[in-house]
């Protein structure tokens, strides 16, 4: 294989971080990563963020404040004549 350089691999990070990429891009991006540290380093950044992201998104909102924005909302929806169940 042929390194894919720096450009292509910072490009098409966040697809490789998601397994969105084609098995044969997936494999340049990881070659290239292995042997470049500036890339390695935004390797490294973009799992950090998409681990928090991934904690943040399986919490959940207190109860008490779920309560309000759904009050909120109702309000809002029932103003424009939108009907909520």
């Amino acid at each position: 294989m042929t390194d894919c350089g720096c450009e292509k691999a910072r490009a098409e990070l966040e697809e490789y971080l998601h397994h969105e990429l084609r098995r044969e891009d997936a494999a340049d991006i990881r070659e290239h990563v292995e042997h470049c540290a500036d890339c390695q380093a935004e390797l490294r950044v973009g799992v950090a963020i998409t681990e928090v992201v991934q904690r943040a998104c399986k919490e959940s909102a207190p109860e008490e404040l779920r309560m309000v924005v759904l009050a909120r909302i109702r309000d809002i929806q029932s103003g424009h004549g939108i009907l909520v169940d």
